[in-house]
């Protein structure tokens, strides 16, 4: 680092430092102009240091600024991330040696030299530190290795990326979108093997999660085929083990994909597995791609929800396309002036989006009176005054007709149902809603989910609350733009899983009292990845239906072998939940049991448990991702055989280079201390010399 000094006057002329020299000579004139017992020696010294003494302090009383100038150099940023997923040594092609691959990445810190800093990474569904031979990833996401490299090293000299991977990618997006955000050349090592295979394979199987009991329902099954036209694939399905269709279809290419669409009968209630299988044919590379499993929940009622409004709002449409998501909601849409068309009394739950009640009194009457649980919602075109007067979740006192942006922030101590976490951090990325302005306190029996962080404040402002109160449930979401959310969430993460799962479980919960049970035990999902953590949750109310969680519960856990586990719930708010940790593939069964003063309670279940084989489901590498991405970014894409010239391209390309950061510092000369210094030195020698010569 390289530090320059000098001096400046800020508002006043630098020739203000003659005058202040001159009162400095003037001074010392005045005081040795006489004949004194000193010799001319010792009076031209004392007068030079008396000089300087008067010059130094008059010039603090200009207060002149010295100013630092520093110089950082920052090294261009080299940065290695490998791809450590299974499918690199599942489908590596001959004569290519990983463990070779990984020690010549890694030489490339010393081959660079100190010019550059150079920092290793290997990654799958997460990005990690340093490199690793072992290619055991069950899942590769191209997108979120690159989006947390350029997160770490944000306003830093990234100079280069060097991706060493096969160009798959089983989750996220697509990484070239994120690629764009790292101003930096990306250098791609070619893995894996391009060579087009003999294989039959589902690639995806697009169905709902839930049917209606004695419905018939539409499943669509991806399928893929190559080098193998003239065969014919025999998909077989079955359900619970037992089969229940097969369907033969004539491949006509070599590189041959077909939607198959396919309906299927819900005639069981409870959670079934269908089991997708594809016959073998000769020769085929690869049969784990061959299964797809997938769970239906088949359901004897649907929930039907009123949604009423006063007038059109894109927050009508997300919430229509996010609620008949699920098969076990019915909905049905109204404007406020039209409510005489339907029949209340038909409706498990009514959501008011900004609707002035005061204006309908049958509607008011009804909501009063009755015991339907009701979803209020606010907006721009919400009455406060009304509002408040209607629903006691979330009182606004607002001040003027304005509205204001407010992030959700989610509660932890938010105990009436679980979101998962994954769906927490994306609704922490969305975009702000729309709130009133104006002051916001909860209620005295609101739970509140999300409060408000308008800009990057956290209030204490409740946004979204939910009640039960005596049995009835009720919800307020003082906020409108949810259309945001939906189109927000679609654009960074191609789904709308969050808000889907934020606005099912938030329906579930309050339309659970529709059919209330004293003991509910129910897991956050019915299927689980095997990477993930299983979670159930449990609620237990009291004669008076209200919701308590004093007595213990405990849970038996037992899997396809008969093996038991026993766990006892942990209290989260006022309800139950369980951490089951992370569980081996397979189905299991559960039984909770608790008693709550003499009676004694009990509810069962089951959940599964997937294995993730991802990584078997495509063998051929996509190196034409590869060259888009060296393409954008002005870089090249190398074999591995290559590695060893990637020293002399990053050398040789100019973009690559230690960037100079200038750092200027003012500071006043009075807070220097050496100054002070400098001054009591020059008065104490001037002093005891004097003295010496029998001169004080």
């Amino acid at each position: 680092m390289l530090f320059l000094f000098s001096v400046t006057w800020g508002t006043i002329s630098g020739w203000w430092f003659l005058p202040c020299l001159l009162a400095g000579i003037l001074y010392a004139w005045l005081m040795y102009k006489y004949p004194t017992n000193l010799s001319n020696k010792f009076r031209y010294g004392l007068a030079t240091a008396r000089a300087l003494v008067i010059t130094v302090i008059a010039l603090l009383l200009l207060s002149p600024l010295i100013k630092t100038v520093s110089y950082q150099p920052q090294k261009p940023l080299v940065l290695i991330a490998q791809d450590n997923s299974s499918s690199i040594t599942k489908f590596n092609p001959a004569g290519i040696k990983l463990k070779q691959v990984v020690s010549d990445l890694d030489k490339l810190k010393q081959t660079l030299g100190d010019k550059y800093d150079v920092r290793e990474f290997h990654f799958d569904k997460t990005l990690q530190q340093g490199l690793s031979p072992n290619f055991n990833g069950r899942q590769t996401d191209l997108s979120a290795a690159l989006h947390q490299l350029n997160e770490q090293y944000v306003n830093q000299n990234i100079g280069a990326v060097i991706l060493a991977t096969d160009g798959l990618y089983n989750q996220g997006a697509d990484p070239q979108y994120e690629a764009r955000n790292l101003k930096a050349s990306i250098y791609t090592i070619a893995l894996g093997d391009t060579t087009i295979r003999r294989d039959l394979l589902i690639s995806n199987i697009n169905y709902n999660k839930t049917a209606l009991l004695g419905n018939d329902f539409e499943v669509e099954v991806q399928a893929e085929a190559y080098l193998s036209a003239g065969e014919t694939m025999l998909l077989n399905i079955t359900e619970d083990g037992r089969s229940v269709l097969s369907k033969s279809i004539p491949i006509d290419a070599n590189n041959w994909r077909k939607t198959i669409p396919l309906k299927l009968s819900a005639d069981k209630k409870g959670l079934h597995k269908f089991t997708f299988n594809l016959a073998l044919v000769k020769n085929e590379v690869s049969v784990q791609n061959n299964t797809e499993n997938i769970y239906i929940d088949v359901l004897d009622a649907r929930q039907k929800i009123l949604l009423v409004y006063n007038s059109p709002h894109p927050d009508i449409a997300a919430l229509k396309q996010s609620i008949e998501n699920n098969r076990n909601y019915e909905l049905k849409t109204i404007e406020v002036s039209d409510l005489f068309k339907v029949k209340l009394g038909d409706y498990n739950l009514l959501v008011l989006h900004q609707v002035q009640l005061s204006n309908n009194l049958a509607l008011q009457k009804y909501i009063s009176a009755g015991t339907t649980p009701v979803w209020y919602m606010a907006g721009a075109q919400t009455n406060i005054l009304d509002f408040d007067l209607q629903q006691k979740l979330i009182k606004i006192t607002g001040t003027r007709p304005d509205v204001q942006e407010a992030f959700a922030q989610p509660q932890t101590d938010f105990g009436s149902f679980t979101l998962s976490d994954s769906t927490l951090n994306k609704l922490k990325q969305l975009p702000p809603l729309l709130a009133p302005f104006g002051s916001y306190t909860a209620g005295s029996t609101s739970t509140v989910l999300f409060k408000q962080k308008i800009g990057n404040i956290p209030t204490q402002y409740p946004l979204w609350a939910f009640e039960d109160n005596q049995g009835r449930r009720k919800a307020t979401l003082a906020g409108e733009g949810l259309w945001r959310w939906q189109l927000s969430e679609y654009q960074q993460y191609g789904n709308h899983n969050a808000l889907n799962e934020l606005l099912s479980q938030s329906i579930q919960y309050l339309t659970a009292n529709t059919n209330r049970q004293r003991f509910r035990v129910y897991t956050a999902k019915n299927v689980f990845d095997e990477s993930e953590h299983v979670i159930i949750n449990a609620e237990l109310y009291n004669e008076a239906l209200v919701l308590t969680n004093t007595p213990d519960v405990k849970l038996d856990l037992k899997d396809q072998k008969g093996k038991s586990y026993s766990y006892q719930f942990s209290r989260t708010g006022q309800s139950y939940q369980l951490d089951a940790g992370v569980l081996a593939p397979g189905e299991y069964t559960y039984t909770s049991a608790t008693q709550i003063g003499k009676e004694k309670l009990s509810a069962s279940g089951q959940l599964n448990v997937t294995s993730i084989d991802l990584e078997d489901r495509q063998s051929t590498a996509n190196h034409q991702l590869l060259r888009n991405l060296t393409k954008q970014s002005g870089a090249q894409m190398l074999p591995p055989a290559d590695i060893a010239k990637l020293p002399g391209l990053i050398r040789q390309n100019e973009n690559i280079k230690t960037l100079v950061n200038e750092d200027k510092h003012y500071s006043e000369l009075i807070d220097i201390k050496w100054v002070f210094v400098l001054i009591l030195a020059l008065l104490s020698t001037e002093w005891f010399l004097r003295k010496r010569e029998g001169e004080v």
